[in-house]
């Protein structure tokens, strides 16, 4: 059973060791250099980290192509050094959660190439093959405009083999008992070495059926119960956190109802729409994601909430005319979109640099329901390198200071081109600097942080979006063990005034401001009116700051959040 829902009120950091630091000066990224940067990190106010794939690989895939699931590739070190780095972690209190990528190996992986080799192989059957070309094989791809099919003709098994990424990524056939049961040995050896849990990728491929008769896959949502089961049978405390980008009515079968499947899901519906109204000011789409993810469960469950990661921001739920809308203010020129689907920046660029728009970005972020997840050098505003290919363009190396290579690496050619010069190079943008000035959005973002860990109700409570008035203006009321905290965001480049009706639970109708000295007492007809500055935001608790002394206990879980 759960022993702690450490994740309900986490601040998760996402990063790739190979972009991180470099500790031995061979130009990639690795587990000494990441070890060394962990109070940094620790000061930020991080605590859980979200580490992108470290396995053996051909890096074809930015290392999603796996080829050995027990080990680290060399270039990011050895075992020895993940558990050096694993052990610095809880010394510091951060958790660590990694990349599960299981849909699929590298073909390069042993178990594909005796798959391959020999048809009596026992390896044979762990991926999915046909004699013929399937009809459908040019549809259901993944990468549209680079992947051309999901079935690959392979000389040395003579035969077709399924991939739903790229064809160097053969899929697993993870119906079958022998691939599950070895996946589940996967997971319990990490748990062994000290991890938190998993970010599993691609989950609604991973629990699909597959195979050349299998015209509408459907889901096996029963796989994610044993995966659940597992990992809690060897860590009481460990989570699944699902990368699935999927409708709200399927939703709350990745949760289960009974919160016995995955305990947290990325939020790609409330993701999409939130970039919709930052690109429109126009906040109804988003609050209308937030009620229709607000699907009654468990207490144990939880949203994972995002701004970017480590992919294109995918937009592909949005209808035609609203992504339009968010291409043209963010993503205008065609090799700034991917796929036909996404935009492929970092933040900052996107948002045009403006502080004012970024600050509201972050303040959304971490006060919308769920747990925020912050991908590396957004705390200091990184920009992307469009001269890239794909999603390469905003996996640059970390920029520490205005030394050679940002202070990545002391060698010369880097695994990615550092970005250097304009706006966004590492001269100007870079984690010294900011850290000397007390008003950079390094350390702003370490304050809001601090303030967001204070703010369990955002993680744990029940919340409620309050009319305002206003379509630029989204509020939202979060109540928790007799406290309320109050959020209120305007979305448009004009100020705006709204009056608000805000009941929640105090011992006095006031609003105290977390972040300024502006509190704010209600008028005559109990309405509290504000105004907001452009891209304005407030963070209010109800009542006063003697909030702890009134909060109530209560039981960890079990209870019904809606």
């Amino acid at each position: 059973m759960i022993k702690d829902l450490w994740y309900k009120n986490a601040v998760i950091y996402n990063l790739s060791v190979g972009t991180f630091m470099d500790a031995n000066g061979d130009g990639i990224g690795d587990f000494q250099g990441l070890q060394r940067r962990l109070d940094y990190l620790q000061g930020l106010g991080v605590t859980c980290l979200w580490l992108g794939p470290f396995q053996p690989s051909p890096m074809r895939d930015h290392g999603y192509d796996v080829a050995d699931y027990y080990n680290v590739d060399p270039r990011y070190g050895t075992l020895g050094d993940f558990v050096e780095f694993s052990h610095a972690c809880k010394q510091r209190g951060i958790r660590v959660i990694i990349d599960l990528v299981v849909n699929h190996t590298s073909d390069q992986h042993p178990w594909f190439q005796a798959a391959r080799q020999d048809p009596d192989s026992p390896y044979r059957d762990w991926y999915v093959w046909s004699d013929k070309k399937p009809a459908d094989a040019d549809q259901g791809v993944v990468f549209p405009g680079v992947q051309k099919t999901t079935w690959s003709w392979d000389k040395e098994a003579r035969a077709y083999y399924f991939h739903r990424f790229y064809e160097f990524q053969p899929d697993l056939n993870t119906a079958h008992p022998e691939v599950q049961a070895e996946l589940l040995k996967v997971m319990g050896f990490w748990i062994e070495l000290g991890v938190s849990g998993f970010r599993m990728d691609a989950v609604p491929f991973v629990i699909a059926t597959k195979g050349p008769e299998v015209k509408k896959p459907k889901q096996q949502f029963d796989m994610l119960r044993t995966f659940r089961e597992f990992v809690q049978w060897r860590c009481g405390d460990a989570v699944l956190l699902a990368e699935a980008n999927v409708l709200p009515t399927v939703d709350q079968e990745y949760f289960g109802d009974d919160g016995d499947r995955m305990q947290m899901v990325f939020n790609f519906q409330v993701n999409q729409n939130l970039f919709y109204a930052l690109a429109t000011a126009d906040t109804r789409p988003l609050a209308k994601a937030l009620d229709v993810t607000r699907v009654p469960r468990p207490s144990t469950n939880q949203w994972g909430l995002f701004l970017r990661n480590h992919d294109e921001l995918d937009l592909g739920r949005l209808t035609e005319a609203q992504r339009k809308r968010v291409f043209d203010a963010f993503g205008p020129d065609k090799d700034m979109q991917l796929y036909d689907r996404g935009i492929r920046r970092r933040l900052a660029p996107m948002l045009r640099g403006d502080r004012r728009w970024l600050e509201l970005a972050y303040s959304l972020l971490f006060t919308l329901p769920g747990t925020p997840v912050l991908r590396y050098g957004d705390e200091i505003g990184m920009g992307d390198d469009l001269s890239l290919p794909e999603r390469e363009c905003a996996r640059t190396p970390m920029q520490w200071s205005d030394e050679p290579q940002g202070g990545f690496t002391k060698a010369n050619d880097p695994v990615h081109p550092v970005i250097s010069g304009g706006a966004y190079g590492y001269e100007r943008i870079n984690a010294a600097h900011q850290r000397r000035d007390p008003s950079a959005l390094l350390n702003w973002t370490e304050r809001i942080i601090r303030m967001r860990k204070e703010c369990p109700e955002i993680g744990w409570g029940d919340f409620q979006v309050l009319p305002t008035g206003s379509n630029a203006v989204l509020a939202i009321r979060y109540d928790w063990r007799n406290n309320s905290v109050l959020v209120v965001h305007n979305l448009d480049d004009r100020p705006h005034e709204i009056a608000l009706a805000v009941d929640g639970t105090g011992e006095s109708p006031r609003l105290v401001n977390l972040l300024a000295e502006d509190h704010n007492d209600p008028e005559e007809d109990g309405r509290h009116r504000l105004v907001l500055e452009p891209y304005g935001y407030r963070w209010y608790r109800l009542g006063g700051l003697d909030y702890l002394l009134r909060r109530t206990e209560g039981p960890v879980g079990g209870a019904k959040r809606s």
